[in-house]
């Protein structure tokens, strides 16, 4: 009964003028596209790329007409946006736009995105010097007249995700305190994904901490009675969405390599908090932040067995080799806690970027 439907339409969409209606001043052709002419269509080769912070990388997108072998019909200009979708998924961020001749890149990718156009059909997105916050889930659309279509693809980033509180202790920190604290220590607040991740390569802590979609989660990998239980089952705690101003939990960061040199500073004698900020300054460096110690260990094997002073007054050492008197059970970045500044010595762990 359908197919009957449209091919009467149709012939009444194309029938000549009877002659009756000569009289009319003007005549109207209404033209249908059949149901099988060109449809745009936008792939994405791969779905997931991987990279690293200050790396290059292209985000691959190119676009077809499903019945042709060309790129686009001529009669419209192609226009191709790149945005980066949110976690709430009721907004995207726009990260570049191009029409014809015209260009424009927003926010932090100003400068920082381009299209490859490798060919008439290629709307690839290249990002260089890759970010922490570049991380994410981002949407290629390509739009021709009134035909559009879309792909999205994944960029990941190499890195760790490492539990963090500040040195009022535990469950102290609202979302946006959260997110500071992150940002403070050369990291960015984590994703549920990247935290799934790490507790699949073994992490696992006890105490709830914010995520970047405005969650409270935490991994578990050894069931015990303080963490849900002995009988549980391993997993990924979800505590669910809680008021990002009243409620108060740690974070889990994340951060990637590095463009410099961390080290421990060897100095004849220990130090305070303050002769530690200004042994690394006369050093030609600073004083290493919390991001830093995680990223060396995970991603470089740094191994040290002093504990030194960071950025944020804890005293930590990164232990890759576990060893009698050093972490003897496991590699971990072992953490001593916020000690007196003004009384307490330890030696420094320092970072020197490279220009």
């Amino acid at each position: 009964m359908k197919s009957l439907l449209f091919l009467v339409l149709i012939s009444v969409c194309w029938a000549e003028p009877h002659p009756d209606n000569s009289s009319l001043e003007h005549e109207r052709i209404v033209h249908i596209q059949a149901e099988n002419g060109p449809r745009l269509l936008v792939v994405a080769e791969q779905t997931k790329i991987f990279s690293h912070r200050g790396g290059n990388i292209t985000l691959p997108c190119k676009f077809y007409h499903e019945h042709t072998s060309t790129a686009g019909s001529g009669t419209h200009k192609i226009r191709v946006k790149w945005t980066k979708l949110t976690y709430d998924y009721l907004k995207e961020l726009d990260v570049f736009v191009a029409m014809g001749h015209h260009r424009k890149s927003y926010g932090s990718y100003h400068g920082r995105v381009f299209l490859r156009e490798s060919s008439e059909n290629d709307a690839s997105l290249i990002i260089t010097n890759i970010m922490l916050e570049d991380y994410g889930r981002y949407k290629c659309e390509v739009i021709e007249g009134l035909e559009d279509d879309t792909a999205v693809v994944t960029l990941n980033l190499e890195g760790v995700v490492f539990p963090y509180s500040p040195r009022l202790g535990r469950y102290n920190l609202n979302f946006h305190e959260a997110q500071r604290a992150c940002m403070e220590q050369d990291s960015v607040i984590a994703s549920f994904d990247q935290l799934y991740d790490a507790w699949r390569s073994g992490l696992d802590w006890c105490n709830a901490g914010w995520l970047s979609d405005g969650s409270v989660q935490y991994p578990i990998t050894k069931p015990r009675e303080p963490c849900g239980g002995k009988n549980t089952v391993p997993g990924v705690r979800n505590y669910g969405f809680w008021d990002k101003e009243k409620s108060r939990y740690d974070v889990f960061c994340f951060t990637s390599n590095f463009n410099g040199r961390f080290y421990y500073l060897i100095h004849p004698i220990k130090l305070t908090y303050d002769e530690a900020v200004q042994a690394c300054l006369k050093d030609g460096a600073q004083i290493a932040k919390v991001g830093q110690i995680f990223a060396a260990w995970k991603l470089l094997g740094y191994d040290r067995c002093d504990a030194g002073w960071l950025a944020d007054g804890s005293v930590r050492y990164p232990i890759s080799r576990p060893r009698k008197r050093c972490s003897p059970s496991e590699a971990a970045v072992r953490f001593v806690g916020f000690p007196d500044k003004k009384h307490k010595l330890y030696g420094v762990y320092c970072f020197r970027a490279y220009n």
